[in-house]
């Protein structure tokens, strides 16, 4: 077995999702899971087919979304993976309507940060071990960072 990191190209900083199911009808319903969260999110998402013709397939609303999407699973190649990309809404707006879907079986991330998955190889295939997303913690929030903080949560209006 091979051990590789995977970096997510992601130049935007557009949120996105990174997660495992396990049937072709997954893109589908993914699809209406995110339309039905909310109507005016743009998104990109594609989904590495792990039997039959082995295909990724692919859909969404934003053509540059889903040609990011397409971009990044071709680089993560990994059986029943699929990365959404998202624009106009947050993960926040869908993670439980996406959690929901009868064969979304884990989500990995759902981040604007940098993102590396941790990639492992065999004979067989490819599958995701892990992520690591963002950076390390640099120290303790202090009193001000605990105002900038709960201003920011303000101004994209999750507390009033």
């Amino acid at each position: 077995m091979e051990i590789e990191l995977i970096t997510i190209e992601n130049d935007k900083l557009h949120n996105f999702i990174l997660g495992q199911t396990h049937f072709i009808k997954s893109v589908e319903d993914i699809y209406e899971a995110v339309i039905g969260s909310s109507s005016s999110i743009k998104f990109g998402l594609a989904f590495c087919e792990a039997s039959g013709p082995c295909l990724i397939r692919c859909e969404g609303n934003d053509a540059e979304l889903i040609d990011l999407a397409v971009k990044n699973a071709l680089k993560l190649g990994c059986g029943h993976s699929f990365i959404l990309f998202l624009k106009d809404g947050y993960p926040i707006n869908i993670l439980n309507a996406l959690k929901m879907v009868p064969e979304v079986c884990r989500i990995f991330c759902a981040s604007a940060n940098p993102c590396e998955v941790i990639i492992a190889q065999s004979q067989q295939g490819r599958g995701i071990m892990g992520i690591i997303d963002g950076f390390q913690p640099k120290g303790v929030e202090s009193e001000k960072d605990k105002i900038e903080r709960q201003e920011l949560l303000r101004k994209f209006g999750y507390k009033r």
